[in-house]
């Protein structure tokens, strides 16, 4: 009877001294898992704000190919109307010239 009465004494014991240790080791381990998360959300966040400037300025990019390709359109267009406008003042300068050489050919012939 005293060996069981020792056995369950000791194992009281052992199992207060168990039950102390085990409690804070599962702190420490909700404690490191606070931290990774914590770890974790910083990352999420940086990896976030990355992406986001990375489309900003892929926005930032196409905007300005966009701006450029309407610059470039508009450069055509006023090089075209440029063009009209010279073709159609020389075809009037060699109208005129073949006016005023028709003229001068009959007035020489009369």
């Amino acid at each position: 009877m005293k060996k069981i009465i020792a056995t369950m004494i000791a194992g009281l014991f052992a199992g207060a001294a168990f039950a102390q240790t085990a409690a804070p080791a599962a702190h420490a381990d909700t404690h490191v898992g606070k931290q990774e998360a914590k770890e974790t959300k910083a990352a999420a966040k940086a990896e976030a704000k990355e992406a986001k400037e990375v489309a900003q300025a892929d926005a930032k990019v196409a905007k300005e190919s966009t701006e450029a390709k309407k610059d470039v359109a508009e450069a055509k267009a006023d090089a075209k109307e440029k063009k009209a406008k010279a073709h159609s003042k020389a075809a009037h300068k060699k109208a005129d010239a073949k006016e005023d050489k028709h003229d001068s050919v009959a007035a020489q012939t009369r």
